[in-house]
């Protein structure tokens, strides 16, 4: 007899290998630490090793829980739009297509007290970071999270209202909300960023590592780091 977890694995490995790669810059990624593993995505270029079974897992159980939370909202009288018409996610694209981005959602009325429509974004967590993320504020504990809010705003003009972005504890199911106020400064410094990625690729230039040692923490759990160091 088969082993049932082992043609699980292989069906989600097969799965992830017929997806088709992105060919834009994501807004999700502009936050990312360091200039060359951005490139790397863009570009499409091969990574030293595939996302194991468990981040496949992970990523999947993510979109299902996003699901589930958009339903709680909805039950306690949020108007929470995650579809156009077409029923295709919202986005947006700049640059000929070559930067693009895709919200969560958008709250387009609901409770009194808040301010609408606003951008929502979701995100789920374990107990460690889902703490630090209450404790110090989205800005601080995940700024490539907090610089891909402020993208949305502000290409999705959504920038009049605060956005709220719904963090879930997957080990408790806490659920911690958080405002965002829009910061053009940011959102600007990270376009500009944008656009000097994608002047680099045109020209076939290898922008800087984050750092001059191949063990630095960032390195070390990057997907490209002997491709980077070595090639």
């Amino acid at each position: 007899m088969q082993d049932i977890n082992a043609l699980i694995e292989q069906g989600l490995q097969q799965s992830e290998s017929r997806k088709t790669p992105r060919n834009y810059l994501g807004a999700s990624s502009l936050g990312d630490a360091c200039d060359r593993r951005i490139q790397y995505q863009y570009l499409g270029t091969k990574a030293d090793h595939e996302f194991t079974v468990k981040q496949l897992k992970t990523f999947a159980m993510g979109h299902l829980l996003e699901n589930l939370i958009i339903s709680w909202m909805q039950l306690v009288g949020f108007e929470l739009s995650t579809r156009n018409k077409q029923g295709d996610q919202y986005g947006f694209e700049i640059a000929g297509g070559k930067i693009a981005g895709h919200i969560d959602g958008v709250l387009l009325s609901g409770p009194t007290g808040f301010s609408y429509p606003a951008l929502w974004e979701c995100k789920t967590m374990n107990q460690k970071y889902w703490r630090d993320c209450v404790t110090r504020g989205l800005a601080l504990s995940h700024p490539h999270y907090f610089t891909q809010v402020q993208l949305y705003m502000a290409y999705m003009q959504l920038d009049e209202h605060p956005a709220l972005v719904t963090i879930l504890n997957k080990d408790s199911s806490e659920l911690h909300h958080e405002w965002i106020q829009f910061d053009a400064a940011i959102a600007q410094r990270y376009s500009d960023r944008a656009a000097h990625i994608l002047k680099a690729c045109q020209a076939s230039e290898w922008l800087p590592r984050i750092t001059k040692d191949p063990n630095y923490f960032v390195c070390k759990s990057c997907r490209w780091q002997k491709t980077c160091w070595n090639g």
